[in-house]
């Protein structure tokens, strides 16, 4: 089958001269435009005050643009350093029961793992289902099960979840439904309503920086959701003003007299965000504007598919499922000797990831045709057998 040429010109990015940069899920390529978001960031953070509402800008405007991309309100996008600490603000903020469970897939990502695991006060029950298999999940559930947490795809294998059919299990014990979309967002179409809370990294296919997470909250579906604690930035103005930040300049507020939250997601943001990276973040989301997400979808999945078919033909077998309806942006290939053959294929000019043994090629709308002939060439040359 053939395969198509780039999506994004890849001229628009750093990419080293030669190489096949098919790593996404780890680290995407940095624009050449963010350079101009560096400094605006600079500029702004260099003129007291009036810059401080520059970055406030910033801010909103990132997050209508990830609201249009998600299919949300711009009231129930907000942000957070990294999921980990966006799930652990949720976790903290459930009136917990003893025995209460939750149920996760068991090879899931750390991020919505660890905030769990650690929960002590009191210690919660951890159950374990294929996210793959939504019989196996509903088996898992119970009357006890407050959460189910999710990759909307697996970052292990690039398995793809049916959220829909998951969104089902947990209504079925009304519990939360808890999605992480990094490992789709950037490239795949977002339906944001689907989960009661919803968090994505923004350093990959979002093509943004390590810094910045992106936090939902489905405030039709938990409009009295709040945390369990809060800082400046999460804390309604003593001046009434409309963001956390207008705060510097208000009046001194009353703790006495009680304090409320802001009345959105960035309730999520208990401090300042991470102003460099929402800069980063807004000059990325701007360019992903420019390429319907269907369109970024089907061509990274035309390169999947390619690349499964000729790995098949090679006799080298993945661990990503074959059908694109159930595998995301990558093909994942297990072997004892991942960590070898990543650094093997880097010498031959192929940027792929290593980790959890296996090898993790990546594709974004930079790859095209070229990229999958340089992959199965250099695989050829250091496959084992």
């Amino acid at each position: 089958m053939s395969l198509p040429a780039p999506l994004f010109d890849p001229a628009d990015f750093r990419i080293p001269p030669g190489v096949a940069h098919v790593c996404a899920a780890g680290e995407t390529p940095f624009l050449h435009r963010h350079d101009a978001a560096l400094r605006r960031y600079a500029e702004d953070k260099s003129r007291g005050a009036p810059g401080r509402d520059g970055q406030e800008a910033v801010i909103r405007r990132a997050r209508a643009a990830v609201a249009r991309a998600w299919g949300a309100g711009a009231d129930e996008i907000g942000f957070c350093a990294n999921v980990a600490e966006g799930v652990s603000l949720l976790v903290e903020s459930i009136d917990w029961r003893p025995g209460d469970s939750v149920v996760l897939d068991p090879d899931e990502y750390p991020s919505l793992v660890g905030p769990l695991l650690l929960h002590r006060r009191p210690s919660i029950a951890l159950r374990f289902a294929r996210a793959d298999d939504p019989a196996a999940m509903a088996a898992a559930v119970d009357g006890g099960t407050r959460l189910v947490a999710v990759s909307h795809v697996s970052y292990l294998n690039a398995a793809r979840h049916d959220l829909a059919a998951l969104r089902e299990v947990a209504d079925s014990v009304g519990a939360l439904l808890v999605v992480d979309h990094t490992q789709a967002a950037g490239w795949a179409p977002i339906r944001a309503d689907l989960a009661d809370f919803a968090f994505s990294a923004c350093y990959k296919w979002m093509l943004g920086i390590t810094g910045t997470c992106v936090a939902y909250w489905n405030r039709a579906r938990q409009p009295d959701w709040a945390p369990a604690s809060a800082g400046w930035h999460s804390l309604v103005p003593a001046a009434g003003a409309a963001s956390g930040a207008a705060g510097i300049l208000g009046a001194r507020p009353d703790y006495a007299a009680g304090v409320a939250l802001v009345p959105d997601a960035m309730r999520f943001a208990r401090g300042n965000p991470a102003h460099l990276s929402l800069y980063v973040l807004d000059s990325a989301l701007d360019y992903l504007a420019g390429f319907e997400p269907a369109a970024v979808q089907a061509h990274v999945q035309a390169l999947t598919v390619g690349l499964l078919a000729r790995l098949a033909a090679a006799g080298i077998p993945s661990i990503t499922p074959a059908d694109p309806a159930r595998h995301g942006a990558s093909v994942c290939i297990a072997s004892p000797n991942a960590a070898a053959l990543v650094r093997a294929l880097g010498e031959r000019g192929v940027l792929a990831w290593n980790g959890r043994g296996r090898i993790r090629i990546s594709f974004h709308g930079y790859n095209g045709a070229a990229d999958v002939e340089r992959i199965m060439a250099a695989l050829r040359e250091v496959w084992p057998g």
